[in-house]
């Protein structure tokens, strides 16, 4: 009989409402049109030579074995050494902080960790487009708060409505994607008020941890003891360090938080590839690199800004994060998802409609733009936007 004969069984989607992220779908368009892509968020310049020099040394070295499940243990003291010197507080690299796929994969296995049938997760819109499926497939119910029209700051009063004996946790982004936004300690303080009376676990999503601008310090849910005894704090170095596509981020939680945690990050990742945490330990000796970072990303925001500032663009603040956003309402009134379409094909620039961080896709007439990228593609981009 040949196999066309066969019918192939399709069981329920466990995820019937997604589809290909927008990322995908409008870094293609960019591809396909010769676009200028400031949508998809990561760099188009190379990391550091000595940290590239410093894994291929490891590599050299016969480093290239399975490392312990939580991580090398000398990237997880450099680690625990660096959270300590910024944001004052201890996590104990063997029971307490595990390196991870990216965070992305330290988000999921956070959320699986915790998260069982029917209990709810608050989730702060707009939101990165992950933690929804994540919430999802570990059974739980999605609990959308949104973000001060206009501002994007937290509206605790909703948030206080929100949390209820059914709520497991709740997922906070600071700086925040896409809004640029960031939380100071006055905020994480107001959270930790309203968690104060319940047994509600913080996920931390603090990847752009290093690229706050202006003189603002970094909001760490870490910094506040009340908070960090509750909270996985998930990282990236992948953004630290320009290399996103190595994939490599980190989780820090106190040890009970933890090993539930790698209960499950044993079964879906087991490890993290052994050369670049070798090398990554070696380069974090020098905390020049990540120290350094908010004065180059602020020069790029500040070069990006004053160009489309000469457009009918109206830029929204810029907080942190390498992204900035725009009301295109002076340009156009079509959707934001056909904005962008129609700015990638037909003005030669990528950018990343608000809306697709909404689960009702709202119109509010904005996009996100990227700008970490070479000086050379900001100024491309800008000569073609400065047509609007």
């Amino acid at each position: 009989m040949s196999p066309t004969n066969f019918r192939t069984p399709f069981p329920p989607s466990r995820l019937p409402n997604v589809g290909t992220t927008i990322f995908t779908v409008m870094s293609a368009l960019a591809a396909e049109h010769g676009a200028v892509n400031l949508g998809q968020g990561f760099p188009d310049f190379n990391g550091d030579s000595k940290l590239i020099d410093a894994v291929a040394q490891a590599m050299r070295d016969g480093h290239n074995q399975y490392p312990p499940m939580a991580g090398v243990l000398p990237l997880r003291q450099a680690i625990a050494d660096k959270v300590q010197a910024l944001y004052h507080h201890r996590y104990d690299p063997v029971s307490e902080i595990t390196v991870s796929a990216g965070a992305t994969q330290g988000i999921l296995t956070s959320v699986l960790a915790i998260v069982g049938p029917g209990d709810e997760v608050i989730v702060l819109e707009p939101c990165y487009d992950s933690y929804v499926p994540n919430i999802e497939l570990a059974g739980g119910k999605v609990v959308r708060v949104a973000l001060k029209a206009g501002s994007f700051r937290p509206d605790f009063d909703a948030i206080r409505a929100a949390v209820n004996p059914r709520t497991r946790a709740i997922i906070v982004n600071t700086p925040h994607n896409p809004s640029a936004t960031i939380w100071r300690a006055a905020d994480m303080q107001v959270l930790a008020e309203i968690l104060r009376p319940t047994d509600v676990l913080l996920i931390s999503d603090e990847v752009y941890e290093h690229m706050v601008y202006d003189g603002e310090q970094h909001a760490s849910a870490a910094a506040l003891p009340e908070l960090a005894a509750r909270t996985f704090v998930v990282s990236s170095f992948g953004k630290t360090y320009h290399v996103t596509g190595w994939k490599v981020g980190f989780v820090a939680a106190p040890a009970p938080l933890m090993a539930e945690f790698r209960k499950v990050h044993q079964f879906n990742v087991f490890t993290v590839n052994t050369p670049m945490q070798l090398g990554l330990a070696a380069y974090m000796a020098d905390p020049a690199p990540y120290l350094g970072l908010p004065a180059f990303y602020q020069r790029k925001r500040d070069l990006f800004r004053d160009g489309l500032a000469k457009t009918r663009f109206r830029l929204l603040p810029s907080e942190g994060s390498y992204f900035q956003c725009v009301d295109y309402s002076a340009i156009s009134s079509l959707s934001e998802e056909d904005f962008c379409r129609w700015l990638t094909t037909e003005v030669g620039v990528a950018a990343i409609p608000l809306s697709a961080f909404y689960d009702d896709r709202r119109n509010q007439g904005m996009a996100r733009f990227c700008f970490a990228k070479r000086d050379e593609t900001l100024q491309a981009a800008l000569q073609r936007l400065s047509r609007l």
